[in-house]
């Protein structure tokens, strides 16, 4: 999901005003950086199950470990992973080669730059940011992993096929125009 942190805005006191002069109330700036952190994720489409797994950095090291934690995740009777991935360094380390070579059932795609729509958890990107993180504050790394890790508990409590796409909307009969042509009976 990339890097979240926590942050936090608006001051904690009112500042009294400085002059007598001065009639609004101001609050004392606060903004700073509580920690911060990256959410990797795992996402089936044909079931709808996630795995969300936060790491405190983005490295080769934790992308394996991530990787190993995706395997035990899915069912062993299944043949082939497809891992959907960016372009990202740590995607194709020495290190997630040697991955792949001991464990034959991972394939990775590479999906092209300026193509993230066709990676499928980008849109559960999306659900998973207004579930756990749209409109909430948060004061350290701490809460923004439990925050995530409930989301994605819900979400796999209510899983269901995730269809790609725009959601269909229901859509009208068209009604004939001004422009159809008239029905001319010959006699």
């Amino acid at each position: 999901m990339g890097p979240q942190a926590a942050k936090s805005f608006p001051g904690q006191q009112l500042v009294t005003p400085a002059a007598p002069k001065a009639e609004r109330a101001k609050q004392e700036i606060d903004y700073g950086r509580r920690g911060s952190g990256y959410v990797f994720g795992a996402f089936q489409p044909a079931s709808g199950t996630a795995l969300t797994p936060p790491y405190d950095r983005r490295t080769t090291t934790n992308w394996v470990d991530f990787l190993g934690e995706v395997d035990a995740w899915i069912d062993p009777t299944v043949e082939r992973i497809y891992a959907v991935v960016d372009n990202l360094s740590t995607h194709s380390a020495p290190d997630v080669l040697l991955f792949s070579l001991l464990h034959p059932r991972w394939e990775f795609v590479f999906q092209p730059k300026y193509a993230a729509y066709l990676n499928l958890i980008e849109p559960w990107w999306k659900v998973l940011r207004f579930l756990a993180l749209k409109g909430r504050r948060f004061e350290t790394w701490a809460e923004i992993e439990q925050v995530v890790q409930r989301a994605t508990a819900y979400w796999n409590e209510q899983k269901h096929l995730f269809i790609w796409g725009r959601r269909r909307r229901h859509r009208q009969a068209r009604r004939l125009g001004i422009a159809t042509l008239p029905v001319i009976s010959l006699i």
